[in-house]
């Protein structure tokens, strides 16, 4: 396994639920297994200490302000979530309030308050939820404050980032992870390669770099614009991007030389699966972040003609018990 330097403090992204106590106090922390009872946590060795210090702040103005934390037994109530993001490379800092309603009281007070504890804040956001389920992020998303977009700066390119798209948690180690990825691709500078749940690009644009020509594919749409944004900052003439599901999009490319997969946790789904085969690029490389899907999934894609050459673990997430891999696959000849 490739470890990690640092361990502690190294998580870019911070997702806090915000509940009460059994004393009625507001609390920030995280959920108890299976459950939505939040276990309080002022300050976590993993997250930024940013992040920690900003999600006291809301705390303490909404127990000021008397701003309710939304219940989601009842229905009722208002902050669902406090979203911190951070920039390893740029020093920005990024906050986005997840409400259940629109409106908010002495929200110039809370922006004074962040902007005076910390000032690398380039954004101050709020997002509007009113879902019933555990999903976090809403469809809306409106600026209090500064910049919509948080800067970074990853394996040479710089990027773009709205609250909703993905970008790994862990910067270091992220690019070892890409740079694996590349060299696992084994790319010339002739050949086409795709890049399904690409998200704002990150590895899509790291690929660009090796081949002749890359396209990326990813269902959110807010993160197809930061890929289309992200490759005309960093002048990536060779890139295109699509927002599609990825077994659908997969279907619909011919030519392919490699094909990069980075699915979710529970791996990629069938039509996914099935558009991989038939498209049959001669590399297949897959970064996972659940050694037990990429098993299943590379079993499945063994089945269908492929061999399983390399396998290399990196641990993006110290101090816990998941680790990410990435995987190298050829088809075997016709």
């Amino acid at each position: 396994i490739t470890g990690a330097k640092t361990t502690e403090h190294y998580r870019n992204k911070a997702q806090y639920p915000v509940g009460r106590d059994r004393e009625g106090n507001i609390v920030t922390g995280f959920y108890r297994p299976r459950s939505h009872d939040i276990v309080p946590v002022e300050r976590c060795l993993i997250q930024s200490e940013k992040a920690d210090r900003l999600a006291g702040i809301v705390r303490e103005w909404m127990t000021e302000f008397a701003v309710p934390p939304y219940d989601y037994e009842t229905k009722r109530g208002t902050i669902r979530h406090i979203y911190v993001r951070t920039g390893e490379k740029s020093g920005e800092c990024q906050l986005t309030l997840i409400s259940a309603t629109r409106k908010l009281p002495e929200l110039d007070t809370l922006i004074e308050r962040l902007r005076a504890a910390e000032p690398s804040l380039t954004g101050i956001l709020i997002n509007h939820n009113q879902r019933g389920d555990n999903v976090i992020l809403g469809d809306r998303t409106d600026v209090l404050w500064g910049e919509p977009m948080l800067e970074d700066r990853l394996c040479g390119n710089t990027f773009l980032l709205s609250p909703h798209a993905f970008y790994q948690v862990n910067h270091a180690q992220a690019e070892r992870l890409y740079a694996c990825a590349v060299e696992y691709a084994g790319l010339t500078g002739g050949e086409t390669v795709l890049d399904l749940y690409c998200g704002a690009g990150t590895i899509t644009l790291a690929l660009a770099a090796h081949a002749k020509h890359a396209v990326g594919v990813e269902i959110v749409p807010e993160a197809i614009e930061n890929a289309k944004n992200n490759a005309r900052r960093n002048g990536a003439e060779n890139v295109e991007f699509y927002c599609a599901d990825a077994g659908q999009a997969a279907g619909r490319f011919s030519g392919i030389d490699v094909l990069v997969v980075d699915p979710p946790r529970k791996g990629c789904d069938n039509a996914t699966l099935t558009a991989i085969v038939q498209m049959a690029p001669r590399t297949l490389v897959m970064v996972s972040c659940n050694p037990s899907t990429a098993a299943r999934d590379a079993k499945f894609l063994c089945e269908q003609g492929y061999t399983l050459e390399k396998v290399q673990p990196v641990d993006l997430f110290p101090r816990t018990r998941h680790v990410e891999c990435v995987l190298q696959m050829t088809r075997k000849s016709n």
